[in-house]
């Protein structure tokens, strides 16, 4: 065999191999050791392998792709490089997540579904070292030649540009064969399967071929912008889609129409445009950034809240509002008091005249919850408060009578519950945010202006399967119709940004859920909080700002996370059937993204987040 290999003249290229020790579960990668300092034996069973492996990567598109990815890298890393290769910045963002076991299929099935997705085979990690992608500062497109990158693929055309575009869904039966109506424990369940970011993949077990989802892990979206992330707008839009199509997140009827009217518009512009979509004209940017600018500020983007003008002259709000408080056991119902809203604290008073006296009611805001209850065609406008108070949380909800009054207190009371006041200079976006975000559901038709129905609407992709039991498809496509009036002079990235931004106006975004030790209750950790919630309902028990937040710690042992804040009792909880890592990685990780600034360029401080995320530093 070996006289073979000369006359073929074949030089095999050993140096992505390395030595795997199973039995410990750890890369031998530092080659000046002696087996020995490893504390190797005689009989130990060592694997010489190639480094890099295939995955087969679902995206949030639900595409699945093959991609050859290090297996030795920590995850962290490893993620990082798939996103380079994908063109989405800010992979800090992303993880990877194990599929979900459906306990009612049979195991043997699980291997041979979706067999029928585009598979784009890409080496992200078999880029030479010394090549990293360079992107354009203008239009964020890669000035080196992507080929170099992308080998054969269709993807070596110049972009992986096929992942900006969103396809519409075929057919229905693919919502029918996802769609599984889930719990707040079945979602708590999923989310378990998050992989360490600090470990390689093959130390987690991880088999080469092995199907697993790349998601949004972190609901914080830093410097989402139409210029340079076509991908990452694209494939966060895809989350948020099949978020709500598959009723992982609740919205009301009036939202699911508004989500269905610009999804049906995004089917039809991309359709119209898959030819020519990735060379935005300068001008649709233009526009677009001028439309977008506001977007990252209502995700409190950053820590830069320059306070407008003089502290002295903070803006308040004072009108009559109705105040209802659900747990006195009273019929009465709401109540009207003249308010006002001064800095983060509401005063309630019997009337106008009283407003100099003492209050009836006065409510500080700061850590407060704040939901949303607004049906628009019933006019209806209601803000429901649950304010924390030494036991748990007192409920309070406020009836505004108009969109343009509910507005201007939804915004207030968002930024209240941050402890922040109306001087902050994004009070006034949160405002118009809300308001474009109302009108976007308004029903007012036209009749000149909608389309007939004889268009192939394909209602049943565009709502979720509740709707679809409710009414009639035909009555789906009329609503659909009347609603894309609002949103059909949207340029397609716009249409995109708007979905996402819609998606994260709704009142359960963000949270990721955990099992929380005893048996009703769960956590949930958003970018700023922790919530102990009533498993069954979802509702707020107790809620911890991070802001208040001194350390937190992990007894592996016994599973147990403790939190200790500055100024109330310590929280812990004991992770059920999750690690206690992944709750762990969850909070340290919102930590870190909390640091970023615009300034840093594209850096990332990998070691920082290592020190916050995984306990054995």
């Amino acid at each position: 065999e070996r006289g073979d290999m000369h006359k073929k003249n074949v030089k095999k290229d050993w140096s992505d191999h390395a030595l795997w020790w199973e039995k410990k579960k750890t890369w031998l990668l530092k080659t000046h050791w002696t087996l020995d300092k490893y504390g190797i034996q005689a009989d130990a069973r060592l694997l010489f392998t190639p480094q890099h492996k295939l995955l087969r990567l679902q995206l949030p598109n639900m595409k699945h792709m093959k991609v050859k990815v290090n297996f030795s890298d920590r995850v962290f890393k490893a993620v990082s490089d798939i996103c380079k290769t994908f063109n989405i910045r800010h992979p800090e963002e992303l993880s990877l997540l194990r599929k979900p076991r459906d306990p009612k299929k049979k195991k043997k099935k699980l291997e041979e579904t979706e067999e029928d997705d585009l598979d784009i085979y890409s080496s992200p990690g078999l880029y030479s070292k010394t090549m990293t992608p360079t992107y354009d500062s203008r239009d964020g497109s890669p000035l080196s030649p992507t080929s170099a990158w992308f080998g054969d693929s269709p993807l070596s055309e110049g972009n992986p540009s096929i992942l900006a575009v969103s396809q519409p869904i075929s057919s229905p039966d693919i919502l029918v064969k996802l769609y599984k109506p889930q719990s707040l424990l079945d979602k708590a369940k999923i989310n378990q399967g998050w992989l360490d970011s600090s470990r390689s993949l093959m130390e987690q077990d991880v088999k080469e071929n092995e199907v697993l989802l790349l998601r949004f892990k972190y609901h914080s979206f830093f410097d989402l912008n139409p210029k340079y992330d076509a991908i990452r707008v694209n494939q966060l839009y895809e989350q948020a889609k099949w978020a709500i199509l598959l009723e992982e997140i609740e919205c009301t009827e009036e939202e699911m129409m508004m989500f269905a009217a610009l999804q049906y518009h995004i089917n039809k512009l991309s359709i119209m445009s898959s030819d020519n979509h990735m060379n935005n004209s300068e001008k649709e940017v233009d526009e677009v950034d001028a439309a977008l600018s506001d977007l990252e500020i209502t995700l409190e983007g950053g820590k830069t809240s320059n306070t407008l003008g003089d502290i002295t002259s903070i803006p308040e709000l004072a009108d009559y509002v109705k105040v209802f408080k659900p747990k006195k056991l009273t019929l009465k119902g709401y109540k009207q008091y003249w308010c006002t809203f001064k800095d983060i604290t509401i005063s309630c008073y019997k009337s106008k005249e009283e407003a100099h006296g003492t209050p009836a009611h006065q409510m500080n805001l700061r850590g407060c919850e704040v939901t949303p209850d607004v049906n628009i065609s019933g006019q209806k406008f209601n803000i429901k408060l649950l304010i924390p108070v030494a036991d748990g949380m007192n409920e309070i909800w406020l009836r505004c009578d108009t969109e343009k009054q509910y507005a201007h207190w939804m915004a207030a009371c968002r930024l209240a519950s941050k402890g922040k006041t109306m001087a902050d200079s994004s009070y006034n976006l949160e405002v118009q945010n809300i308001l474009s975000f109302l009108k976007m559901q308004h029903m007012n038709p036209d009749p000149q202006f909608i389309e007939p129905i004889t268009t192939d609407i394909n209602p049943e992709c565009l709502v979720s399967p509740r709707y679809l039991k409710k009414y009639k498809n035909k009555q789906i496509s009329a609503r659909i119709l009347e609603a894309h009036q609002n949103v059909a002079q949207m340029s397609l990235i716009e249409a995109k940004m708007r979905f996402i931004q819609a998606w994260q106006s709704l009142p359960e975004f963000g949270i990721t859920h955990f099992l929380g030790g005893k048996r009703e209750e769960l956590i949930g950790i958003t970018y700023n909080r922790l919530i102990r919630m009533d498993a069954s309902t979802g509702d707020a028990i107790k809620t911890w700002r991070f802001s208040n937040m001194k350390q937190w710690n992990v007894n592996w042992e016994i599973k147990m996370v403790t939190v200790e804040f500055a100024d109330e009792p310590s929280l812990s909880f004991v992770c059920a059937e999750v690690d206690c890592k992944v709750v762990h990685e969850f909070i340290g990780g919102y930590i870190f993204l909390s640091t970023r600034a615009k300034d840093q360029n594209e850096s990332l401080d990998e070691e920082m987040f290592y020190k916050l995320t995984s306990g054995w530093v």
